[in-house]
């Protein structure tokens, strides 16, 4: 039986409307290609063109 993957083995894709990095999930196994937003919100801000991803709890820097 192989051994499974570490998730550093994993591609990395950025999201369009955060810009945070999100890993590939088994369930995009078929759309990797076509998956551009780590999130369902990101999603909705992206059509929206609302910046509601913005996180008071970091500063600028994302720190």
């Amino acid at each position: 039986m192989p051994r499974a993957r570490r998730k550093s083995d994993l591609p990395v894709k950025t999201c369009a409307a955060c810009a945070r990095p999100m890993v590939w999930r088994r369930k995009w196994a078929r759309v990797w290609d076509e998956v551009r937003y780590c999130s369902a919100r990101c999603r909705r801000a992206a059509r929206a063109g609302v910046d509601d991803t913005a996180r008071p709890d970091r500063d600028a820097d994302g720190r």
